[in-house]
């Protein structure tokens, strides 16, 4: 008899800490029911037929009662389904995961609890407070500052609250922090004592506010939920321990807009700066229509003296199909290699070949002028690249006497879905920058985006080109560029968003 449903511990809102079996889970679903503090980023790893029910609560307003909630499971269960419940941080640790256990349990339905990282212990850690420390307090003590109100006695024995432990963790704390106050102070806590409110804990958006008891009330302005409070005198050490939220590009929200299995070094890194990621490709790369071009010339692959590619694509669908024609690398021997880029450099070295030609500058004028001398009359030349491109290249190779062949080794285009999903991030919180890495992915956008113009639609926003190439196809459209590197890298590119973002940008 297999699970039914999955009771997933979420974690506290960085998609990162997730578990290893968590993940597993949510890959096997059909169907994932999910809360309002649940990282959305966590929907892609359930498989794209997988039903996605939102059952968010949010501000104490429900979108849907805990008894719908159970419902919905039996009923999913029941229908042979394998469900993901996805809660945020643990679901066992004031997440109503035991309720819905219950439920699951009275019906005969199998189900397994996946414990997470619960906010209790996270957010405190991203704000740099230890929730124990031998020199400050050993103990600590989770309360839920919001009781059921239909219990008899709702409200928690603040007498032995106070004394309970070194480090009090409440959580649903956004409205109860003038009673936290009040309440401690009056059942022996020091006036003086520590306190720090955290909202959106371990998230680009996190805020944190410290005081004491006796100042809190004054130096922090109402938040929202979700809020945590910490009280003890392990708040102290967020001056010394804070890593999270003192970063760089702590709490910019940058959009990208190339393909998202290219961005994913360029995302983390950002991420690592305190960046908040933004994933909207504008591009989506395809297969060709026709292999036909690229065949032909693998057939005499031998007979060129040189092979330029001008983008990892370009490697990555070559050798592709290089390989279902040839077996042998050595097919290659005597047929040199230029790169446009580092990038494309290390996708070529990745199959165990040199590369002959880099330019200092990466652009398709600077391998022009890298291969001047080198590329004569009457030499063979292969370009496999996308049907659309610039031909500035070939042209100018032309021109040297080069026989240049061009051969379409996959192509672009907007992803499906792409309009709905932009319409999604402009409703958002806009973006403080947005990061464009060719000319497509702005011409792209820009007709996702009418009949606005760009310029309407990201007033406000910084805009970032990797190179005068894309920044030229940027003003056409209308967008003040902001920032182009010197080198057109993104390791340059962050550097310069780095060094933006300290001006005030």
């Amino acid at each position: 008899m297999k699970t039914a449903v999955y009771l997933i511990g979420a974690g506290p809102g960085d998609p990162e800490l997730i578990t290893l079996k968590g993940r597993r889970c949510l890959e096997a679903a059909d169907c994932v029911i999910y809360d309002h503090l649940v990282n959305r980023e966590l929907l892609q790893y359930a498989p794209g037929t997988a039903e996605r029910v939102y059952v968010g609560k949010q501000g104490g307003q429900d979108h849907i009662s805990q008894k719908e909630i159970n419902s919905l499971l039996l009923e999913r269960a029941r229908q042979g389904k394998t469900v993901a419940r996805l809660k945020g941080g643990d679901p066992f640790i004031f997440g109503r995961g035991g309720e819905e256990a219950e439920v699951l349990a009275r019906a005969g339905i199998l189900f397994e609890v996946v414990p997470g990282v619960s906010a209790g212990s996270a957010a405190p850690a991203y704000a740099g407070i230890p929730l124990t420390h031998r020199d400050y307090g050993p103990a600590v003590a989770f309360v839920a500052a919001q009781q059921d109100p239909t219990r008899e006695d709702p409200a928690p024995d603040w007498k032995k609250l106070s004394a309970a432990a070194d480090t009090l963790v409440f959580f649903m704390g956004a409205r109860s922090v003038r009673q936290v106050v009040e309440q401690l102070t009056r059942h022996g806590r020091s006036p003086s004592t520590p306190i720090a409110l955290i909202r959106w804990g371990t998230r680009p958006s996190q805020e944190v506010v410290t005081g004491t008891l006796e100042s809190i009330l004054d130096c922090a302005g109402p938040m929202d939920p979700p809020t945590l409070i910490v009280v003890g005198e392990v708040v102290r050490l967020r001056e010394r321990l804070r890593w999270f939220d003192n970063r760089p590009l702590f709490g910019k929200r940058v959009l990208i807009t190339r393909p998202r299995r290219q961005a994913q070094d360029f995302r983390r890194a950002l991420e690592l700066l305190g960046a908040k990621a933004i994933s909207f490709p504008t591009v989506e790369v395809r297969q060709p229509d026709s292999w036909a071009m690229l065949d032909r010339a693998l057939e005499t692959i031998d007979q060129y003296d040189w092979l330029i590619f001008t983008s990892v694509n370009g490697v990555k669908y070559f050798f592709q199909r290089y390989f279902r024609r040839h077996p042998d690398i050595r097919q290659l021997k005597g047929v040199r290699i230029a790169a446009i880029g580092p990038a494309t450099r290390r996708a070529v070295l990745d199959f165990k070949l040199a590369v002959d030609t880099l330019p200092s500058d990466y652009q398709a004028e600077g391998l022009v002028e890298s291969l001047r001398g080198k590329v004569v009359k009457g030499m063979r030349v292969l370009l496999p690249r996308a049907r659309i491109a610039r031909e500035v290249l070939p042209r100018q190779l032309q021109r040297q006497g080069a026989r240049v062949e061009v051969v379409e080794a996959y192509r672009t285009g907007p992803p499906e879905n792409a309009q709905s999903e932009w319409a999604q991030v402009l409703d958002d919180a806009p973006p403080h920058m947005v990061v464009f890495t060719s000319s497509s992915t702005v011409t792209n956008l820009a007709d996702l985006n009418r009949p606005k113009s760009l310029a309407e639609s990201l007033q406000g926003t910084a805009v970032a080109c990797i190179g005068p190439v894309t920044a030229a196809t940027a003003r056409e459209s209308g967008l003040q560029v902001d920032l182009v590197p010197e080198k057109y890298t993104t390791a340059s590119l962050i550097e310069a968003m780095e060094a933006y973002f300290a001006r005030g940008g």
